[in-house]
């Protein structure tokens, strides 16, 4: 297929990949695979997407104030906050795309401003739109400034008359100075506030903030290999750790005794015991809680809790924490199944888990994002019964970033944990500091002034509070 988006061009970060061919993306992958991950078990071939276009259920635009003040939306150009004017992109569904032209020409009826990042000034900061593959239902969610939304009855009759597909209109509220897309606060002006779509054979419901993969088609692919690799007999209990609104362990309640969700996402965890409900799964329940801190808790033997046989990790792409994992390691379970979407956190976690006495037996590799730098993969583990003094560990110094183990995690995911989780950014002289205050050794010259009189910026105590939770988060302190 010859590209043809003009946004590419320009540069904007969307789809990296584009202009190889998909074979050659899937050795890339694989190769990629390999290095990472290929001193823990033999990497399976990558499973790629028979039509890799159009795949994402999801997508997000920001607005923007265009050529004589009027009023655009698009995506940012790789690297920077310029809003490139949207395109048929050839990555979203079809009706993705015709929505977002859509909201644009009903906002512009109704003559909101963009949100004006630099003055804060404006309303109008983003529209995310999902829609479910077969049951074909559209919501949009309007991201704004403010609460106040003035005409927004015209708006949505403006949306519903250009695109009557629309069957949920949302207002998310973010007033806040961040990157962070969605608010807290969230107002439904049409429809149900949702959508539902059915995924291996399951219907689930989706809300503007829950997680929700992004490739319907290669997540039945995903899904049916994790199960694959669980070999489940119907006499199983399985925890889900970072369970989303329960796709994993729902799918898989079906073939196991019980599945135990853990999610520290109110709305996600609202999600999956709706999600329960609606497809009349009695031995699944959901618990809204810190993954790492409640599985360190369900670890401890008087604990109260059943013995798991099966745990499956379904980490972000931070990857999970030493503290869970150590977690894992002393619930003993018959196997684990990992499920991870950054190759190089997974190989951090598998080095952590290895230690453990823990053997990677088939890493699966499954291409969910065609087109760009990321890759999917599913790791089946087992306890080994080996002897610790006989180990005999292969490894490339030069495929490791030795950062990884030292401290628990690298300068670069803290800062994407704060981002994601505060909307603020730290630099790495701010997370030395607060290294150095709680205890945590920090390379003998790292950051400090240059002499004595030299005067460095103090750490904010809003980023100390930021920084110190991701220390939390990733099992530092």
């Amino acid at each position: 297929m010859p590209v043809t988006c003009t946004n590419y061009k320009l540069k904007c970060g969307g789809c990296p990949l584009l202009n190889q061919p998909y074979p050659d993306q899937l050795k890339h992958k694989q190769q990629l695979e390999q290095r990472l991950l290929g001193r823990f078990a033999p990497v399976s071939p990558v499973l790629g997407q028979a039509e890799p276009w159009h795949y994402r259920n999801k997508a997000i635009a920001t607005f923007a104030t265009g050529p004589r003040g009027r009023l655009t939306c698009g995506i940012y150009a790789a690297g920077t906050h310029r809003v490139l004017p949207y395109t048929d992109c050839l990555l979203q569904d079809t009706v993705i795309n015709q929505t977002i032209a859509a909201v644009l020409e009903a906002a512009r009826a109704c003559r909101w401003p963009a949100f004006e990042e630099d003055r804060g000034t404006g309303l109008l900061r983003h529209v995310l739109v999902r829609r479910g593959k077969t049951s074909g239902q559209v919501l949009v969610v309007l991201v704004t400034a403010q609460e106040n939304l003035p005409g927004s009855r015209n708006f949505v009759k403006a949306l519903r008359e250009k695109a009557p597909w629309v069957t949920s209109v949302v207002q998310n509220c973010n007033p806040r100075r961040t990157s962070a897309v969605l608010g807290s606060d969230v107002r439904t002006l049409y429809g149900p506030g949702k959508i539902t779509d059915t995924l291996c054979g399951l219907q689930f419901a989706i809300s503007p903030r829950s997680f929700y993969q992004v490739n319907p088609e290669q997540t039945e692919v995903l899904y049916a290999k994790a199960i694959e690799f669980a070999a489940l007999t119907g006499k199983e209990t399985v925890i889900d750790a970072y369970c989303g609104i329960g796709t994993i362990g729902l799918c898989a309640a079906g073939r196991a005794k019980q599945v135990i969700g853990v999610e520290r996402n109110p709305d996600a965890v609202r999600n999956a015991c709706a999600n329960a409900a609606a497809n009349k799964i009695n031995n699944a329940r959901f618990i809204c809680a810190d993954a790492t801190d409640w599985m360190r808790a369900a670890a401890q033997p008087n604990s109260g809790l059943p013995h798991p046989d099966v745990v499956f990790l379904d980490p972000p792409r931070e990857g999970s924490t030493p503290a869970c994992i150590d977690a894992v390691a002393a619930m003993k379970p018959k196997r684990v199944v990992y499920v991870s979407c950054n190759p190089e956190t997974l190989a951090r976690d598998l080095t952590h888990l290895t230690r453990r006495g823990w053997k990677a037996l088939k890493i699966q590799p499954v291409d969910m994002f065609p087109h760009t730098e990321h890759v999917e993969t599913v790791v089946l583990l087992s306890k080994g019964e080996v002897d610790s003094k006989k180990i005999r560990v292969e490894f490339s110094l030069e495929d490791m970033d030795m950062s990884e183990f030292q401290d628990g995690a690298t300068y670069p995911q803290i800062k994407e944990y704060v981002l994601e989780h505060t909307g603020l950014k730290v630099s790495n002289l701010y997370i030395s500091q607060i290294k150095r205050k709680c205890g945590i050794e920090v390379g003998k010259n790292y950051n400090l002034p240059k002499s004595e009189d030299s005067r460095q910026p103090q750490c904010p105590p809003e980023k100390e509070k930021a920084i110190r939770e991701a220390f939390k988060y990733f099992g530092m302190i």
